[in-house]
């Protein structure tokens, strides 16, 4: 993350994030992520994979 806070969902797991966090997701790892009230600025990289972008509608509901 370059800027801000939030929170990202692995799976069945939430971890809280904040400004100059770096976080490895696997390829098999469904994720979602959610800016704190100061925004979140982050970069994603990596290789495509199988799936990838796969839409689970209402996989994150509070």
């Amino acid at each position: 993350m370059l800027s801000g806070s939030g929170r990202v969902k692995l799976d069945d797991e939430i971890v809280e994030l904040e400004a100059l966090d770096a976080l490895r997701v696997a390829p098999g790892v469904t994720r979602a992520f959610e800016a704190g009230f100061d925004g979140m600025e982050l970069i994603a990289v990596g290789p495509r994979h199988e799936g990838d972008g796969e839409v689970f509608p209402d996989w994150w509901t509070d």
